[in-house]
């Protein structure tokens, strides 16, 4: 699907036609299947094969759950939500694993963004910092190029499972960068389920709509390798936007982002001049109302803020035009400013560790 990138970074619109021609199932927001902020708002959007993950989360069987960052650059508040919905599943009781993929950074980007391996085990590090300071526990965190020997192997075991045409039909080119970062998260994916590990057991990833063609070729590949495999799900959650108008939070571009170590000034900055969904003067916005779902401000607290009932507010005052969007911007800065004051300093006491779990030293 040429309009599907998953290495791309622009903004894709996500419909119903979009969602029965991927053949996923969309979640019931009026009947969530956990109580959740994340599903109540909508931001897990849809999955495949999410029911049988229910049913053994709430019976105590056992669940596997892998998700993974690229250590392509520093992480922003898009990254975040995939660390939310990965501790809102190990909270749940999924036996969680998170990969740092810095092999999958270098091989699958340009050299200008990643000139070498040590450049992408740098951003490890930084990366998983921040994770430890979110709260992922370091047993649970791995780096690629750290792994054992019966991982890669698998990982050739698995490239022998897919041809060239099979490939070209679902990405639609045959880069062999990517296509050795694909192998590798294919084996990420699919690799707790051999004899070595846990055998065949129930796994849960969360991605965004845009990484379907790995679900799709994991599930594929899942039914060919020899070692009765159960199909891994997938949770689908919406990607925050970008701070422009049309873009997806990238590292790449560092405006459309608010990263987790930026300034208290930077924050205020990016804020100032994120899109708005406001009216053009006070007395217009006072009369017609603003709209929530445009405003960058609003979203940002839509997918991070922990009180719905406050976001809820929020919303109403907004479109009523009882709030300006010099108010929404203030309440959304000082909001970030007050996480980004506090993740820092636990960013910080974690460094040294995040090091040693890259390094091995």
């Amino acid at each position: 699907m040429d309009e599907i990138d998953p290495w791309g970074a622009k903004e894709i619109k996500i419909d119903e036609k979009l969602i029965k021609e991927f053949g996923l199932k969309k979640f019931d927001r009026e009947k969530p299947p956990f109580n959740h902020y994340l599903f109540e708002r909508g931001i897990l959007l849809a999955h495949r094969d999410f029911d049988i993950i229910e049913k053994n989360l709430k019976s105590k069987k056992p669940v596997i759950q892998l998700t993974g960052i690229a250590s392509s650059g520093s992480l922003h508040l898009g990254h975040k939500v995939d660390v939310d919905v990965y501790l809102m599943l190990r909270k749940l009781g999924a036996k969680s694993f998170f990969v740092v993929s810095d092999i999958d950074a270098y091989v699958s980007r340009p050299n200008s963004v990643i000139p070498s391996l040590d450049k992408s085990k740098e951003y490890a590090v930084d990366i998983i910092a921040h994770l430890l300071a979110l709260g992922i526990p370091k047993e649970e965190i791995y780096v690629q190029s750290r792994k054992e020997p019966r991982y890669y192997e698998f990982a050739f075991e698995v490239s022998k499972k897919i041809t060239e045409n099979e490939y070209k039909a679902i990405y639609g080119h045959l880069n062999l960068g990517k296509l050795s970062a694909n192998l590798l998260q294919y084996s990420d994916i699919l690799h707790m389920q051999l004899k070595e590990y846990f055998g065949p057991t129930q796994t849960i990833t969360g991605i965004g709509i845009e990484q379907d063609p790995h679900a799709r070729a994991c599930r594929d590949l899942a039914r060919k390798l020899p070692y009765k495999m159960k199909l891994p799900s997938f949770i689908y959650f919406l990607h925050q936007s970008g701070l422009q108008k049309g873009s997806k939070m990238s590292a790449s571009m560092p405006d459309t982002a608010i990263f987790l170590e930026d300034s208290e000034n930077e924050i205020k900055r990016k804020i100032s001049k994120a899109f708005s969904g406001g009216q053009e003067t006070a007395e217009l916005h006072r009369k017609k109302g603003g709209v929530p779902e445009a405003d960058k401000a609003y979203e940002i607290l839509f997918y991070h803020h922990p009180d719905s009932k406050f976001v809820k507010k929020i919303y109403d005052d907004y479109k009523s035009g009882k709030m300006l969007t010099g108010e929404l911007k203030k309440i959304c800065t000082d909001f970030l400013v007050l996480f980004a004051n506090e993740h820092r300093k636990k960013v910080e006491k974690n460094r040294e560790l995040a090091r040693k779990i890259v390094y091995n030293k």
